[in-house]
This record gives structure tokens, sequence and C-alpha cells, in this order.
């Protein structure tokens, strides 16, 4: 659950979320984003850190449920860990956007991508209906190749 009074930049979530259309992607709304996705970046990389460092930290185990319990830890550490790593190229990516100008537009159809689905995912490329379309061509093509 977002903190609705939560600043970044000059705007807060609620002021972000009750602007007018006609304010979409003006300058304080950028500032908004590049500080959301920053504060973003430092926290996945904070998150990467400690996930390592909880891997490298094996507690002394004799017990063999411990021992496969531990496993499972590792295991959704590891999941976590490269999950958040491919997140670092997609923050980077979506700040050089907003430095380009080209932030909070979909990159297909050049339509807005809206604040609401930003706030979501600060990452997005794509407007919700494109996404969907692409997810659905995906999905498609996945289970041609799985019948084949």
């Amino acid at each position: 659950m977002q903190d609705i009074n939560k600043v970044y930049g000059a705007l807060s979530i609620q002021e972000i979320k009750a602007a007018p259309q006609s304010d979409y992607m003006n300058e304080q709304q950028l500032s908004f984003f590049r500080n959301y996705l920053i504060e973003l970046h430092d926290t996945t990389r904070e998150h990467i850190r400690e996930a390592k460092e909880q891997l490298l930290n094996r507690p002394e185990l004799t017990d063999i449920s411990d021992r496969a319990s531990w496993e499972e830890q590792c295991a959704i550490l590891m999941r976590i860990v490269d999950r958040e790593q491919r997140l670092l190229p997609k923050i980077q990516e979506s700040l050089e956007r907003i430095r380009l100008g080209e932030y909070g537009y979909c990159e297909e159809s050049g339509e807005p991508i809206g604040i609401e689905r930003l706030l979501a995912r600060p990452t997005a490329e794509y407007c919700a209906d494109v996404k969907q379309t692409k997810e659905l061509t995906e999905h498609t093509y996945a289970k041609i190749r799985e019948e084949s």
C-alpha cells in the first residue's frame, strides 16, 4: 500500500493523483518520478545486498529439516536477487527516458501511460492497451510453441 502523503520532489502521491490531465508529465511530475525511480533504485540495490548477505551467512545446520528449510529460503532469496537485478536496468532506462522527455508515454503508440499505472509500475514502457495486446500475443505464441 502506498503512503499517499509520501513526497518525491515537490509533489506527494496524493497530489500527483489529483493533478489535472493537462499537467501530465510537466516538470513537477517528471521530477516526482525521477525521485521516485532513484529511491526505487536505491532500495532495490539495498534488497539485493541484504539478500546476498543472508545467502553468505549460512548457519550451522545439523538437522535435515532445518537444512531443507535453509535451502528453500536460499532458493527464494536467489529468485528475489535475480528479479531485482533485472529491475535495475529498467529503472535506469526509465531515468534515461525522463532525461530525453519520453517518460510516461507508450513506446509503441505514443499515448500517455497514465499516472496510476506509473505509480504501480514506474518502469512501464507501454500503455495498458498495448501491454495487454503484447501479453496476449506472447501467450498465443507460447501456446503454439507448446503444441509444436
